[in-house]
């Protein structure tokens, strides 16, 4: 942990800027990673409904569905590289431009994957391609988020963050409900043969449409003043020491620095994700397996269910933000991760009826339960580490536990029912998740008042462990008379 400032806590919070210029901001954000998660939902979605058929034909249903569900992990395990690199460079040069580059990405990858060929023309190569279109879209993904709730994190009105960064968050229901939306549409309006040989291409292209949408917003903000301030400090601290002394400042890389003065806020942070991040892809992805092959029901009742509960996630995730300005985002965060814990035995119970209605509110609940994690992850993860380190730290906590989590949660659902045929056992998966996570956030302390600029943690970056000697200041050896 960075030595804290007294003095720079109790400082009043900078004045955030214009209403109307932080909305703009906040819609480039929120923007942004709904279309970024619009692409990477899509994918969940598809590898759940037609890509067992299309890219693993020759395999038993069930174990395609793996198959298909196991390239959707590979975009997972690419998220830490993603954060690693977007966390680098955004600490380095700012956020905005890594932003526009994330987006790119994503939207190019999904595009590309809606032009594949399928097995029946290129036979394996065509699993092979769109693995690594996956890699791509994983990759861009891990950078993306970070930045975006940081973006909006540094601009914000400090008494009202929880509420402002949790509308990036709204970006993941978002893109579900676009996703899950343009799926239900084309599956009712096509039939099913229709839908397998070119159907499913149409969600993947209009992500081209989407993405030139998003770059034309997102262009228009400005860098983050926090960032810059930050980065104006130490160039002037460089510039003053090269004067004074001749000698030569250098700065750590962001990841040594988070591992050596944030190591144990970015343990917290990858705890905190663990049930939030399997008992969204366990309520959202996994859902449409068990609905399908376990209960027999339509994809279409499957998908309308998750669109109306999308629709509600969406709605109350601003919510679970503005109580985390009131009350803290640690008790919010709890009462999610406890919530989950418990609603995950009637969520299953509710499935087994059959009846559209129970399916409706078992998802329902489930996702405003992990609304309550997600709304205040934004702003918590945002105000643990200071603001040189934030980009690297925000993204590494996040996503490299998201390969542990969200990567293997729906492969995992899906082996545990083939093995057991009962959802027993992957409701006390999602239990465990649950425990890790209230152990992660009882161990992490308050935030909420906490100042981003925490001027006293970027000095300390800048402390004499960085200070690198000029050979005249090297000792000299003794000449004897």
């Amino acid at each position: 942990m960075t030595p804290e400032n007294p003095a720079a806590d109790k400082r009043p919070a900078p004045p955030g800027p214009p209403s109307s210029s932080l909305k703009r901001i906040v819609a480039a954000s929120l923007v942004g990673t709904t279309i970024e998660w619009y692409d990477f939902f899509l994918y969940g979605s598809a590898a759940a409904l037609v890509f067992n058929k299309l890219f693993f034909p020759e395999s038993d249903p069930l174990v395609g569905t793996l198959l298909a569900f196991l390239t959707y992990a590979v975009g997972f395990a690419a998220r830490p590289i993603g954060a690693l690199v977007f966390g680098h460079y955004g600490d380095k040069i700012g956020r905005k431009k890594l932003l526009v580059l994330s987006l790119m990405l994503m939207g190019g990858a999904t595009f590309a994957i809606g032009l594949l060929p399928t097995h029946s023309t290129i036979g394996s190569s065509a699993a092979i391609l769109l693995t690594t279109l996956r890699m791509v879209q994983g990759f861009a993904l891990g950078g993306e988020w970070g930045g975006a709730v940081l973006l909006v994190s540094e601009h914000g009105d400090a008494k009202r963050r929880g509420f402002w960064a949790s509308w990036p968050q709204t970006g993941a229901p978002a893109g579900q409900l676009l996703a899950t939306a343009v799926l239900a549409v084309l599956t009712a309006v096509l039939s099913d043969a229709a839908f397998l040989s070119w159907g499913w291409r149409v969600p993947f292209l209009l992500s081209g449409v989407l993405v030139g949408i998003g770059l034309w917003i997102r262009l228009a903000v400005d860098e983050s003043p926090v960032f810059k301030e930050a980065r104006a400090r130490a160039e002037a601290r460089k510039a003053e020491a090269a004067k004074v002394t001749g000698d030569r400042q250098v700065e750590k890389m962001p990841l040594v620095a988070v591992l050596r003065y944030h190591w144990k806020d970015v343990l917290i942070a990858m705890g905190a994700r663990m049930a939030e991040n399997i008992s969204f892809y366990v309520i959202t992805a996994f859902i449409l397996v068990y609905a399908t092959n376990e209960l027999k029901l339509s994809q279409q009742t499957a998908l309308n269910a998750v669109l109306i509960a999308s629709a509600v996630h969406f709605a109350v995730i601003p919510a679970w933000g503005a109580l985390s300005d009131r009350v803290g985002r640690r008790p919010v965060y709890l009462l999610g991760a406890v919530g989950t814990g418990l609603w995950i035995f009637p969520f299953f119970e509710l499935l087994n009826t059959k009846s559209f209605g129970a399916i409706v509110l078992a998802v329902m609940v489930g996702l405003v339960l992990h609304g309550a994690m997600y709304a205040p992850q934004a702003a918590f993860f945002s105000e643990l580490f200071a603001t040189r380190l934030r980009y690297s730290g925000a993204s590494i906590g996040a996503q490299f536990s998201s390969v542990a989590a969200g990567a293997p949660a729906p492969m995992i659902a899906t082996a545990l029912l083939a093995d057991y045929g009962t959802s027993t056992p992957i409701s006390l998966y999602v239990i465990g998740a649950a425990l890790l996570t209230v152990v992660a956030i009882l161990c992490a302390k308050e935030t909420r008042s906490r100042d981003l600029t925490r001027i006293g943690e970027d000095d300390a970056l800048d402390a004499p462990a960085q200070h690198v000697p000029s050979p005249a200041d090297r000792p000299r050896k003794a000449v004897k008379p």
